[in-house]
């Protein structure tokens, strides 16, 4: 992985904690059933803007899982819920983690394990 950040502020830090961020729905990706849920949050200490994927099958034990990545605000502009997976694999890291990976999160690189 390239680029991790050196001077972090606490939203680098998983795992990520929904008091410290300003949330906005972006929409739902219902791509090959997943029903995902896209937002992006604004870190209220250091204004860093992340774009968050999270997925549930709620059939299935332990499948819960989050991926988020930093974006500007220029490219989020682009994001629809059906992109947002390419965006976040485009990223050189990302923060990742929940019950399918049993880990409050961890930095992590390449393709989302988002399908079942």
């Amino acid at each position: 992985m390239k680029n991790l950040p050196q001077n972090r502020c606490k939203c680098f830090v998983p795992p990520p904690h929904y008091t410290d961020y300003q949330s906005h729905f972006i929409g739902t990706d219902d791509t090959n059933g997943r029903f995902a849920e896209v937002t992006h949050e604004t870190c209220i200490h250091c204004g860093t803007i992340w774009l968050n994927y999270f997925v549930e099958f709620e059939s299935f034990r332990k499948s819960g899982r989050y991926y988020r990545g930093i974006i500007s605000a220029g490219e989020l502009q682009t994001i629809t819920p059906s992109n947002a997976v390419q965006y976040l694999e485009s990223l050189d890291w990302f923060l990742y983690g929940g019950s399918y990976f049993d880990s409050w999160g961890t930095y992590g690189s390449g393709k989302l394990q988002v399908d079942r």
